[in-house]
């Protein structure tokens, strides 16, 4: 139609129906102008209509605003909105009022909430007091019981007796010959409270003193001036002592003239009573001057004697002073593996004069029966020794003929060959080492023997004495069957067969009590006096004097800040591990049987001689043996092992196990400038049970910070100044430490509550061993040949680190006065290994490996300051204290053990009437 339009319009408009086309275009056009218009009107309108309107809201007469909003007020007056206002009023005075009210009644709830908190510490409070006087009456009713069931009152020291002026009369006996102490000695001078005095005469005031040999003077007055027992007041000594050799030959004075200076002593008396005369030798060719001298009633100590002259239980046989000024180097000394050596067994001798061309002729066997002089022995035990060693079924070294001069030795006696060096190279070849005893019987000892046995001992040797005539050092204490072979003569052809058919176990044992021996009785002078002054003072049944605690020097300290509970350490859960007590702090019971001495405790004696302090022979874990040292022993009370009606035993959580009623142990914390470490430490160590104190061993030259304030954690803590920065002051043996038991504890190590109850529990059954938490363990490197120190996890260990272990206060004396002196040298050169030497001390005088409890391995605390142990050199260290650990102590004295003492409540929670037991696992 368009085209049909378009086409009309070209031709002028004319064709058919023109006037309806004109119409139509018409309406096209009314239609188009419609729309524009529209389009204007709905676009520019409302851009006016706003302008207008924003500019009537901006005039300045607010009453002339008609689109602008109105006030509330304006609002209100609205007849229909005005009831909404009162309501939107009342409202918010109603708010106002219940927020006030809200307000309030929270104020009062908190007041009423820390009113809720006092009661709660006074409800706590009130149970600890009530729980403390249950347990203060508990205590008294115990004691009451031990004190009913003794039925003796508790002793207390004697007033100490002085002796008189005037001696007692004492019996003469029939001849000196005969005297024995009961007629010889004179006990009125010697209380048993007296401390045993000893006065000890100047040798060169008296004429004899320049003969003496200037090595032996030295060392014994050396010896004197640190011995416990001397005293310079005579007139209350017990012991008056004099050293009267060795003496050197050219110089030596003539019997009477000797004689006669030793009875014009000042307190000689007229017979010498209570006096011991010393001969010390320090060569094998020592005569024996005293022979031929009267000595009334004073002992005599030396290394020679005739039949005739010794008397059993009076005079003493010493061992030889070959270390005269010097100290045994025990780097020098051989080890005592392997048990096997080269030859079986050795000897070298000669002998100058035979007893048989003194005889002149061979005695009868009756005539040996009737009592006397038994026939010559030595040619047999030569030809028995000969043919051992040609038959080369061991290797045997025998020399009757010595290469060189022989030394001099007494008639009958077999001289030593050669120097003391090429002696000592060949018996650390033997197995064995023999010593043939004198021909003459009425040579009991002699200087030569005591030679030959000191260096079969200080080499490893064990000795093997063919005469059992002979009266061995200290023979009335010592047993020496437990280090030594002693062969009748007769019995010379068996002896090839004997000492094949000992095991190698008992090989060891010979051996290393042999070591022992030498080391404490033997090796220096201090040791040969001061045993003794041992013998004597066991013989007259006096207590040996308290070995010294190390004084303890406290730091000032203010203490008062309250330490807070972690709940990770005090939380046990249902965990139950024995009574948890809150005592006051208790020292452990001394022993009461300090002056008791009986043939049944000597028979018990640990290592079969008294020392000086008896460190080593009495063990302060047997409850029947005595105490001598006054801090060794266990509580006085024992309870049956039963424990209840009927022998049903207590419940697991209502005991402490052991023998030891009631007891607590020490905590002693040794730490270096870590005082933010330190005080976390000791925060976590409050409200545990048992615990009597805490001794801060402060390590540091540097005192701790004057502002410092220390937590109170319920006991005393003692900060304890050193002398020197030195791991050693671990174990010294403080006097505040008033329990047997120490917790060693690093200042960094993290342990709850419950575990350190329970090593405890552990340690109470087991009171000799170190029972702690981190094992550790020792291995042999074949390609290099060395001990390696290892602290891989592993089933099996021989080490317990004492970072985390109980041990017995014991140990700290030992460690600290008796333990070689290169073992704490070394651990101060490296600051290292001190548990590793306490492990050895620990394992060589037990023959135990120490108890491992949980299976923890490690115990620092999570984000604590870098230790002394994550060193790279750390490690290697410790690889060389062990070997050379080893090299002291002769042999490895570590034992493996895969024993592991876990608590089946651990794992298991039972009722509380089912926990009974205890079991290791």
């Amino acid at each position: 139609e368009l085209m049909t339009g378009y086409t009309m319009l070209r031709n002028g408009g004319v064709g058919n129906g023109g006037q309806p086309w004109v119409l139509r275009w018409s309406s096209r056009i009314r239609l188009t102008w419609l729309s524009f218009t529209l389009f204007v009107i709905l676009v520019f309108f409302p851009l006016i209509a706003h302008y207008y309107l924003t500019t009537i809201d901006d005039a300045d007469d607010a009453g002339k605003r008609i689109f602008g909003p109105r006030t509330g007020n304006e609002l209100c007056e609205v007849k229909h909105v005005q009831d909404l206002c009162r309501i939107r009023e009342s409202v918010s005075e109603e708010l106002l009022q219940l927020e006030a009210k809200r307000q309030e009644l929270n104020s009062e709830i908190a007041k009423l909430n820390l009113k809720i908190e006092a009661c709660k510490k006074s409800i706590e409070n009130a149970k600890q007091d009530l729980l403390q006087l249950k347990n203060v009456i508990s205590q008294t009713e115990h004691s009451y019981k031990e004190l009913m069931a003794q039925n003796q009152p508790k002793l207390s020291l004697p007033i100490r007796l002085l002796p008189d002026k005037d001696d007692a009369t004492i019996p003469l006996p029939k001849s000196n010959r005969n005297c024995r102490l009961h007629n010889c000695f004179d006990y009125s001078r010697c209380p048993l409270t007296s401390g045993f005095p000893v006065y000890v005469y100047n040798s060169d005031d008296y004429p004899f003193g320049s003969s003496l040999d200037p090595l032996i003077k030295q060392a014994f007055e050396a010896t004197v001036r640190t011995n416990v027992y001397v005293t310079e007041n005579a007139n209350i000594a017990c012991v008056y002592i004099i050293l009267v050799g060795e003496m050197q030959e050219p110089v030596m004075p003539k019997p009477t003239e000797l004689e006669q200076q030793l009875h014009s002593l000042p307190y000689w008396r007229t017979d010498g009573h209570n006096h011991l005369i010393i001969n010390l030798s320090r060569k094998s060719e020592t005569q024996n001057f005293i022979y031929n001298i009267s000595t009334g009633r004073a002992m005599i100590a030396q290394s020679t004697f005739y039949d005739s002259q010794y008397r059993p239980g009076f005079d003493i046989v010493v061992s030889p002073l070959v270390h005269a000024m010097s100290e045994p180097n025990f780097l020098e000394i051989p080890p005592q593996v392997p048990v096997k050596r080269k030859y079986l067994f050795s000897f070298q001798g000669e002998k100058i004069e035979s007893l048989r061309s003194s005889l002149q002729e061979v005695r009868s066997f009756e005539e040996e029966i009737e009592g006397n002089a038994p026939a010559d022995y030595d040619d047999r035990i030569i030809t028995t020794l000969k043919a051992v060693q040609d038959s080369k079924l061991d290797f045997v070294l025998v020399e009757f003929t010595c290469k060189n001069q022989p030394k001099a030795s007494l008639p009958t006696e077999w001289a030593l060959c050669g120097e003391r060096d090429d002696r000592l190279e060949l018996l650390k070849l033997s197995t064995f080492a023999l010593i043939i005893t004198p021909g003459d019987t009425h040579l009991v000892i002699s200087a030569g023997c005591t030679m030959r046995l000191f260096e079969a001992l200080e080499v490893g040797a064990i000795p093997v004495v063919l005469g059992e005539q002979v009266q061995l050092p200290y023979n009335d204490v010592i047993r020496w069957n437990e280090a030594a072979l002693i062969i009748p003569k007769p019995r010379i052809t068996e002896v090839h067969f004997l000492l094949r058919s000992i095991s190698d176990n008992d090989l060891l044992a010979m051996r290393r009590q042999g070591r022992f021996l030498w080391e404490t009785y033997f090796s220096t002078s201090d040791n040969v006096f001061s045993t003794v002054l041992a013998i004597i003072r066991t013989r007259i049944q006096i207590p040996a004097a308290p070995i010294r605690e190390e004084p303890a020097v406290e730091i000032p300290h203010r203490s008062g800040k309250a330490a807070g509970t972690d709940p990770n350490m005090a939380d046990n859960g249902d965990l139950d591990l024995g009574p948890v007590e809150t005592e006051p702090p208790y020292a452990s019971p001394k022993y009461l049987r300090n002056f008791t001495l009986t043939a049944m405790d000597i028979y018990r004696n640990w290592n079969s001689a008294p020392g000086p302090f008896h460190l080593f022979p009495y063990t302060p874990f047997d409850p029947v043996l005595p105490s001598e040292a006054k801090f060794l022993g266990s509580g006085t009370g024992f309870r049956p092992i039963g424990g209840g009606a009927g022998g049903s035993g207590k419940e697991f959580q209502a005991a402490l196990g052991g023998n030891v009623p009631r007891e607590q142990f020490t905590v002693v914390m040794l730490t270096y400038e870590r005082e933010e470490v330190l005080m976390n430490s000791l925060e976590r160590l409050n409200g545990l049970p048992y615990l009597n104190k805490v001794v801060v061993v402060w390590n540091s030259p540097k005192l701790p910070s004057e502002d410092l304030l220390w937590p109170d954690i319920g006991v005393p803590i003692m900060v304890v100044r050193t002398e020197k920065n030195s791991l050693n002051n671990r174990f010294l043996p403080w006097d505040e430490i008033d329990t047997e038991a120490i917790l060693s504890i690093d200042d960094d190590a993290h342990l709850r509550h419950d575990e350190i109850m329970f090593g405890f529990r552990v340690w109470r059954e087991a009171r000799d061993r170190i029972v702690g938490f981190p094992g550790r363990y020792h291995a042999w490197d074949i390609p290099h040949q060395s001990w390696l120190y290892n602290s891989n996890y592993s089933c099996e260990l021989s080490m317990v680190l004492t970072g985390a272990a109980f041990f017995h206060k014991y140990y700290a004396y030992l460690y600290s006065y008796v333990m070689p002196q290169a073992i704490r040298d070394m651990v101060d050169e490296y600051i290292n290994c001190e548990d590793i030497a306490m492990n050895f001390l620990v394992s060589h005088l037990t023959r135990k490996p120490p108890i491992k409890v949980t299976s923890r391995w490690t115990f620092r605390c999570p984000g604590c300051p870098q230790a002394l142990s994550h060193d790279d050199s750390h490690f290697h260290e410790r690889h060389k204290c062990i070997n050379f650990f080893v090299k002291v102590y002769g042999y490895m004295p570590l034992l493996y053990t895969q024993f592991r003492v876990d608590s089946v409540l651990f794992k298991t929670r039972l009722p509380h009437d089912k926990t009974k037991c205890f079991k290791f696992i």
